[in-house]
């Protein structure tokens, strides 16, 4: 039998790391946003706070965070030695060691990961797959979303250097 401790107990799995993830993340946004105003640190806490005992109040969206913080960490680790290597390589100690076209594909990679292990995580993959993969609607969906990421590649891409 695995040895149990406080970090591995499912009180602390299961409902102490999902609310301060969420009480965390809610808490810098409303402060860095502003969006409440100036000096209003115990407003943000308080909203802050019950968004993360919402997230508790509803299983399946605690669940849903509890299966992901594990797999953004995984994420969070592989982002940071990708940018160890690419320092590494680059050797850019002044400005901004990733260029605009490496975030922009980091960020496009990052969302894609994240979308995909959400979609297995809440178990529409193999639906959503089946549906694209075996139907001739979903052929032409493919092929409009290419469309229009080839278009937005290509609007956002061209114009005058500067």
């Amino acid at each position: 039998m695995a040895l149990q401790n406080i970090f591995t107990h499912w009180i602390f799995t299961d409902y102490v790391l999902p609310w301060v993830l969420v009480f965390v993340l809610i808490f810098a946004i409303l402060e860095k946003s502003n969006l409440l105003g100036e000096g209003k640190k115990q407003i943000n806490a308080i909203i802050a706070a019950i968004c993360g005992l919402i997230l508790l109040s509803f299983s399946a969206s605690r669940d849903l965070v509890v299966n992901l913080i594990p797999i953004m960490v995984i994420i969070a680790v592989i982002i940071f030695v990708v940018m160890l290597l690419y320092g590494f390589v680059s050797g850019d100690t002044k400005g901004d060691p990733l260029g605009k076209g490496v975030k922009i594909w980091m960020g496009v990679g990052i969302f894609i990961a994240i979308a995909v292990t959400v979609l297995v995580l809440t178990d529409t993959w193999d639906t959503l797959w089946n549906y694209l993969t075996n139907s001739s609607t979903g052929a032409n969906i493919i092929f409009i979303l290419l469309g229009v990421g080839a278009v937005i590649a290509v609007l956002l891409g061209g114009g005058e250097k500067k």
